[in-house]
């Protein structure tokens, strides 16, 4: 993946699908859909991609990481759509802050380095 990013207009996204589609090794393709759904499932707190993705990895088992996000991409697409969820149809919605009127955790906020 390190290798991957240094390539102009390659991220980590890319890389891992790249990783993990076409060499099929162990890869976590941290998008919007991915980012969105483990925070409201409380797997992960942030929206950073990076911090999301490492948190992931600390989680998944890395064998079944790749298909975990694509599925998720898929359920974000279908059911847990970002303007409006299915959530009165939603197979995950007992384990949803969302959909049980909770907020979900924040991360924590960057201290401000300007002075007043």
């Amino acid at each position: 993946i390190e290798e991957l990013v240094k390539l102009p207009g390659v991220g980590r996204k890319t890389a891992n699908l790249v990783v993990g589609d076409i060499y099929g090794k162990p890869a976590v393709v941290c998008d919007t859909h991915c980012i969105r759904i483990t925070n409201l499932l409380g797997l992960t707190v942030g929206k950073d991609p990076l911090k999301v993705e490492m948190q992931l990895r600390d989680i998944l088992p890395m064998e079944r990481a790749n298909d975990f996000c694509h599925r998720l991409v898929l359920f974000g697409r279908d059911t847990c759509i970002a303007r409006r969820p299915q959530c009165q149809s939603c197979p995950l919605k007992e384990l949803c802050d969302f959909a049980n009127g909770v907020a979900p955790k924040a991360a924590p906020k960057k201290k401000s380095t300007k002075t007043k």
